[in-house]
């Protein structure tokens, strides 16, 4: 790989590191072809990029954007997984294969919106739920109250309806 090639891949992966919401890093030291394949195919569906970079290439394109503290960590063999959209869906992808592989697939670290994460906050990140599902319970906390005011609305007609009838089957039966 000559200097041009190489200048050419880190402004490329600065410009990917600049509009990713969430990187992580992760060792896959002893992975076999098979499992990264899989890994690859589950990540793509997640619309997450799945990258093995050299460390000194991601030093450099890391300089000057909001990944720069992930720099400790680039030591050894270093994959690189970019969300540009839902960062939990990435978390959990890589997380579930790092418990079904744990000896050939750990994660280092990784950065969400320009703070750094420790795999513990990672693992905390992906035993949220998804992004659809948490829209889904807000959408229902603002909408139980009109709900619930318009059963009670409901009810006192209901009730009154209620009464007539009692009303007039007593009256019949007299």
């Amino acid at each position: 790989m000559n200097k041009e090639t190489k200048q050419q891949q880190v402004a490329e992966l600065h410009d990917k590191l600049q509009r990713a919401k969430a990187v992580f890093l992760a060792d896959f030291r002893g992975m076999n072809v098979e499992q990264a394949t899989t890994l690859r195919n589950e990540l793509r569906s997640a619309a997450v990029e799945y990258k093995v970079v050299k460390n000194t290439l991601l030093e450099l394109a890391s300089r000057d954007t909001d990944k720069e503290s992930l720099s400790q960590h680039f030591a050894g063999p270093t994959a690189i997984a970019l969300s540009y959209d839902d960062p939990v869906s990435a978390a959990k992808v890589l997380s579930k294969f790092a418990k079904t592989q744990p000896n050939t697939f750990k994660l280092k670290a990784g950065v969400l919106t320009g703070k750094a994460i420790s795999v513990a906050d990672i693992q905390s990140l992906a035993d949220l739920p998804s992004r659809e599902v948490l829209i889904a319970k807000l959408l229902g906390t603002i909408n139980a109250p009109v709900a619930n005011f318009v059963g009670v609305l409901a009810a006192v007609p209901g009730s009154f309806v209620r009464a007539l009838n009692a009303i007039k089957v007593q009256k019949e039966g007299n």
